[in-house]
């Protein structure tokens, strides 16, 4: 798909070398539609950290001031909050026999698992099930706590976690190629924001080193910071 028409057309038109004003990279990105469905609109940030210090991690969670949609199925384990859960609108609300149902791999689909901190201990033996498909819950994401309402209510308005990967990227969708100029730089700011707000103490000098967005099938467009 990346080496069809439409892609090099789009492709031409920008200068490489150039970073362009962020209204700039946005308008372009809506002119220049490649596939037939709604693309989404991404952001990549190149940040200066050291991924190998675990003190420069850089991660949180945002709601974005225009939702990008998509529903996700949320899980919540708990043995003291299954009623606030269940009334919050969680899609599966366990107690302990969601541990061995992983264990054995026969537990239903979910996209994000909401812990109350008293299940954090039981849960460790599962660390290393849940972890790499980024269901484990965390403090950081806020999805371990006993406000349980609030936390479903939040992650049901959109909100969504990020975290760099190892090689010192954040990528996060930040709209669609439907939204208006504006929503897509609303949001775009929003995030930004978020990102300056979690710059580790320990890093000092340039922290935010390069931003390039792009849609779906399309190609990168650097911008400036």
């Amino acid at each position: 798909m990346k080496s069809g028409k439409k892609y090099r057309s789009f492709s031409e038109k920008i200068e490489r070398a150039k970073k362009y004003p962020m209204e700039e990279a946005v308008k372009l990105i809506k002119e220049n539609k490649i596939a037939k469905f709604d693309e989404a609109v991404e952001m990549h940030i190149h940040l200066a950290i050291d991924v190998k210090k675990g003190d420069q991690m850089v991660r949180g969670t945002i709601v974005l001031p225009h939702s990008v949609g998509g529903s996700k199925k949320i899980a919540v384990i708990t043995t003291t909050k299954a009623k606030d859960a269940k009334e919050a609108g969680a899609d599966f609300v366990y107690g302990e026999e969601l541990i061995e149902k992983i264990k054995s791999g026969k537990f239903e689909a979910f996209d994000i698992l909401v812990a109350t901190p008293e299940m954090m201990p039981r849960l460790a033996p599962i660390a290393k099930i849940l972890g790499p498909k980024g269901l484990m819950p965390s403090p950081k994401t806020e999805t371990v706590t006993d406000k349980i309402k609030e936390a479903i209510g939040m992650l049901k308005k959109g909100k969504s976690s990020f975290k760099n990967d190892d090689t010192g990227n954040i990528h996060q969708v930040i709209g669609k190629i439907s939204f208006t100029e504006e929503q897509i730089k609303e949001n775009v700011q929003a995030f930004l924001e978020v990102i300056r707000k979690s710059k580790p103490e320990t890093l000092k000098g340039k922290y935010i080193v390069s931003i390039t967005l792009c849609s779906t099938m399309g190609p990168g467009i650097k911008v400036n910071i």
